[in-house]
């Protein structure tokens, strides 16, 4: 067996509307088609891609991180994703790798989920 890529990730959520649209509003990932399944959720977008998956009907006592530390999306625009998270009061770090240059961004999502954004090694993020 090879692996090819990655093909999604999955949270749980309390509130799948309040999750959605954090995820539309600060990365742009937007809804789309999802099987009809039996538990309340929804699938998110990057293009035509179905990239993370949201499982509602949790209560809060259920999303507790587990062994995976957090999620990495590949970016751009790194000031626009900082003026986003800003203007919204979301908490976050911003750091460049020393050895590659890459400029990682995290924060976490309104369930506890880590959430890391890296953009181009190139990008500035404004002063």
């Amino acid at each position: 067996m090879a692996i090819a890529g990655m093909n999604h990730f999955t949270i749980l959520t309390d509130d799948v509307e309040r999750t959605v649209r954090f995820y539309n509003d600060v990365l742009g990932l937007s809804a789309g088609p999802r099987p009809d399944f039996d538990f309340p959720g929804a699938w998110l977008y990057a293009d035509a891609t179905p990239i993370l998956h949201v499982i509602g009907g949790r209560s809060r006592s259920d999303l507790k991180p587990g062994v995976i530390d957090h999620m990495a999306f590949t970016g751009r625009d790194l000031t626009a994703t900082l003026e986003r998270l800003e203007a919204r009061g979301i908490d976050h770090t911003c750091r460049q790798q020393v050895s590659s240059g890459v400029w990682q961004v995290f924060f976490h999502d309104p369930n506890g989920a880590k959430v890391e954004v890296d953009f181009a090694a190139d990008e500035q993020p404004s002063a």
